[in-house]
């Protein structure tokens, strides 16, 4: 998806096929959204929507999970090359009460330039009316808390944590299948219109959790990297031979390093796919040393 704030290194490290000319910040890999729908690649299923399997086949592609309106998760590659803008999802109760979907998700850093950093919650000693003083003068930023990383590093954002992404990020994203954001700040640019791209104050600072003060990275516990009530996302160094998830449940997953053969299928660095929950032939076989991937699944009812 075209994004003012992206770049072209999904082509260039990747190898994704981008439209010519244009600025790629987003590749929804696995999604079911209006507005968005994956594909089947290959097999008996090809050419069928994630939506429909959902509709039509849940069980045998999804296994005995609870009932919503689409499938639950989406997951994303971002490029950015620039900012993103400063933002907000929405809680659960304030969600509601705005018409919007709550948002959890996780970030895994696939690669940054050396100075890159992520804004994440606020720092400590600010205030709800210091805050509201800084967006009058465009300072919102200096009162955001603010860490260093490099790839391989990890961070959970659940809902109304105040955050955004600094310049020469790639990054892994799952989500909660929602697309509601809400722009606290956009760093006084204005988007391909020559326009200001709107903002949602209102709607953020009903939103912002002032209690999340100087959020840390992700600390993995064994191989996991966040344990949810949205999704449980590991990572996996992939010595030899390894079942995908147990029979009777689907999986989620992205190759980050090496190769990875699934079900006479190869896998690629930045390539996501999902597992049935019916595939019997699950089993994934590294082609490489120093092969790793994440996993997601949802978590045990």
């Amino acid at each position: 998806m075209e994004r003012i704030w992206g770049g072209r290194r999904l082509e260039t490290r990747f190898r994704k096929r981008l439209p010519k000319g244009m600025l790629i910040g987003e590749s929804w890999e696995i999604v079911d959204r209006p507005e968005a729908q994956s594909l089947v690649r290959d097999g008996p299923l090809r050419g069928r929507t994630l939506h429909e399997l959902w509709m039509e086949d849940r069980e045998e592609i999804f296994g005995d999970i609870p009932d919503t309106a689409r499938f639950p998760l989406v997951a994303k590659l971002i490029d950015a090359r620039e900012e993103l803008s400063l933002q907000v999802h929405p809680p659960s109760r304030v969600a509601k009460a705005l018409g919007g979907e709550m948002k959890d998700e996780i970030w895994y850093v696939l690669d940054a330039v050396p100075d890159a950093q992520i804004y994440a919650g606020l720092r400590r000693g600010v205030t709800r009316a210091q805050f509201e003083a800084a967006l009058e003068n465009s300072t919102v930023a200096e009162l955001v808390h603010r860490i260093a990383v490099k790839g391989g590093d990890a961070i959970f954002m659940p809902s109304g944590r105040l955050h955004t992404m600094g310049h020469g990020i790639l990054v892994a994203e799952i989500q909660q299948n929602s697309d509601t954001t809400y722009r606290v700040f956009d760093w006084n640019r204005v988007g391909t219109d020559g326009e200001p791209r709107p903002l949602h104050v209102t709607e953020a600072m009903q939103s912002i959790d002032f209690t999340d003060i100087e959020p840390d990275l992700i600390q993995p516990r064994g191989e996991t990297l966040v344990s949810d009530s949205v999704f449980v996302v590991e990572k996996w160094d992939l010595i030899s031979e390894r079942e995908a998830a147990p029979p009777g449940k689907f999986a989620i997953l992205l190759c980050l390093d090496g190769e990875i053969d699934c079900a006479g299928l190869k896998f690629k660095p930045g390539d996501f796919f999902l597992v049935p929950a019916a595939l019997q032939d699950r089993n994934l076989h590294p082609r490489d040393a120093g092969t790793s991937l994440l996993r997601t699944m949802l978590p045990e009812l």
